[in-house]
């Protein structure tokens, strides 16, 4: 079963934003997409100019449906794609849908910068994230259970990912080598 969440939202941005939560060991061995290989889809959000849309897998048994839901919704958003951390959107796609999802921007200012520290250096709200930004709680929260907690924080992540890129834009990704 998938958990759907959506709200009507007016923003001020063309295309689409794109936050996903897994769950998952990332696999360090490597420095190209084999270190998500590990890495499954368990909540896809995303934030465009109308609306907000949450689909959460409600447990493990409802991570296919998931994955097939993700795979016929993403080409039907609009573009250009934006997310915080395109490298790892990217990598989780190229396994979990079996093919390349390019992301035309990129929220980080650097690479490995973090959530907590955008959201605070440019004052944006916390938008009742239960997790301030931390994926590691929502990850746990998600596991046992508490899926309306995980999707508060994707809810919130994706909000917070607008607010980056209307303050202070985007720029272009990080190559990344994609590698089966």
């Amino acid at each position: 079963m998938i958990i759907e969440d959506k709200e009507d939202i007016s923003s001020h941005f063309e295309g689409t934003i794109i936050d996903i939560e897994t769950i998952g060991e990332f696999d360090n061995r490597y420095n190209d997409s084999r270190r998500y290989k590990n890495i499954r889809l368990v909540i896809f959000g995303f934030i465009n100019r109308d609306a907000l849309h949450i689909f959460c897998a409600k447990g493990i048994e409802a991570i296919n449906e998931l994955r097939e839901g993700t795979r016929r919704i993403i080409d039907s958003l609009e573009r250009p794609f934006y997310a915080f951390n395109s490298e790892f959107e990217k990598s989780v796609f190229f396994y979990e849908l079996g093919n390349e999802v390019d992301f035309e921007g990129e929220l980080q200012k650097e690479k490995f910068e973090s959530k907590v520290g955008a959201v605070r250096d440019l004052d944006i709200s916390n938008y009742d994230d239960p997790f301030y930004s931390r994926g590691f709680p929502c990850i746990k929260a998600w596991k046992d259970g508490e899926f309306d907690k995980a999707i508060a924080h994707n809810r919130a992540c994706l909000l917070k990912e607008r607010d980056i890129l209307i303050k202070r834009g985007f720029r272009e990704p990080d190559e990344l080598e994609f590698v089966r």
